[in-house]
């Protein structure tokens, strides 16, 4: 019976893998991938290699908090690590079905917290230190967006926006011994450069990924011993590795055809920014939402972007030309820049929308409610199912 049970729970969190691949491969590939830096097999590799990387080295800390701080090792019966794994897989499920991208970190943890206050084992310390990078993350993920959309991204678009020209980035010289690489028909060294970067960028957003990310299939089996570690690790990667071979091409495609209304320049802070939130936050061992933090930071860089038609007392006293758009953004620099204050409100506002300021309650209501509604469903099934 045990061996069926672990077979169930190997089972439970292979499918949560399998979907967080889905997902995460999207986010972190997209834009690339919409851009034609790569293809789609070549990003779903790189996916699998540094989502296993961050899992290695930073998701370890992740997996040590969801499988033995929030409630002790010993809460984790293999039948109680398969309900929570369950009720991660069902809020996945939940959250595609209504197109909603609730955080699976955040339903790992209300589901876990469901059997801590279930067994009176709950670590309320720990729950508390959780609960307040929650609010902290997408704070410092907005103002991280608007201090760069109003000071530094008309810059960082005028020198470095991503432009591509037709044709292959890269050519090869056969005609000595060794072919070497030179640049292709068209292609210059700052299209090379920002390819590259972009590149690069994805690259982390991956690793992001896998330390945020590879706890939430695994912690319960790990937390419950029913695997070590580093055999949690690679079970996980494999998962996430097999959804981002399969389910994840289209989301691939999704992303990186939806961001038309978000420069790829644009696209590449927000990522930045949300990766760095949250591998920092998984080195300390915080489960944390990628998609929260990502969210926030294109609201921000769109806010700051806008306010540039006033000065700052200006704002102090809510004198600003035209109101606030988040789709300023998406506005070209002109080749002369104008100063804070000087920009006109017309050409922030022209611009197509970047987003519907609606869908960010909605997001930013489910964050709520997915996490509450896991801790719920999950502290009344331990109530009433004789397995703790």
């Amino acid at each position: 019976m045990v061996s069926l049970l672990l077979v169930g729970g190997l089972v439970a969190a292979i499918f949560v893998g399998f979907n967080i691949g889905g997902s995460s491969t999207g986010v972190a590939w997209g834009p690339s991938v919409g851009a034609k830096v790569i293809n789609k097999t070549a990003a779903a590799a790189l996916m699998t290699v540094f989502v296993f990387l961050g899992g290695w080295t930073v998701g370890r800390n992740v997996i040590d908090t969801l499988g033995g701080e929030i409630v002790p090792q010993t809460a984790f019966s293999i039948e109680a690590s398969i309900v929570v794994l369950s009720f991660i897989g069902l809020g996945m499920l939940f959250a595609n079905i209504y197109g909603v991208p609730v955080s699976t970190s955040m339903t790992a943890v209300g589901a876990i917290a469901g059997l801590g206050l279930a067994t009176n084992s709950l670590n309320w310390a720990v729950m508390g230190e959780i609960v307040v990078w929650w609010v902290i993350a997408p704070i410092i993920g907005f103002w991280c967006g608007t201090v760069i959309g109003r000071y530094l991204y008309p810059h960082l678009d005028r020198f470095f926006a991503i432009q591509q020209t037709d044709g292959p980035l890269i050519t090869y010289d056969s005609t000595g011994l060794v072919p070497r690489p030179q640049l292709g028909p068209g292609t210059t060294p700052r299209e090379l450069l920002s390819t590259t970067l972009v590149f690069l960028i994805a690259c982390y957003m991956s690793f992001s990924a896998g330390a945020s990310n590879i706890a939430n299939a695994v912690a319960p089996l790990v937390g419950g011993g029913f695997l070590g570690p580093s055999w949690g690790v690679g079970l996980g990667t494999i998962a996430i590795g097999v959804g981002a071979f399969t389910i994840a091409r289209r989301t691939m495609e999704s992303v990186g055809n939806g961001l038309t209304d978000l420069p790829l320049m644009a696209a590449t802070i927000v990522m930045v920014v949300a990766a760095t939130i949250t591998t920092v936050a998984s080195w300390l061992g915080i489960p944390i939402s990628l998609a929260l933090s990502t969210i926030m930071t294109i609201v921000g860089l769109g806010w700051g972007r806008a306010t540039r038609t006033a000065t700052m007392p200006d704002l102090a006293r809510g004198e600003l030309e035209g109101g606030i758009s988040v789709n300023a953004v998406t506005v070209e620099t002109d080749e002369e820049l104008p100063g804070i204050g000087e920009e006109r409100a017309e050409d922030l506002q022209d611009a197509s929308e970047l987003f519907d300021p609606s869908a960010v309650v909605r997001f930013v209501s489910f964050w709520i409610i997915g996490p509450s509604v896991a801790t719920i469903l999950s502290y009344l099934s331990f109530i009433v199912l004789p397995i703790v």
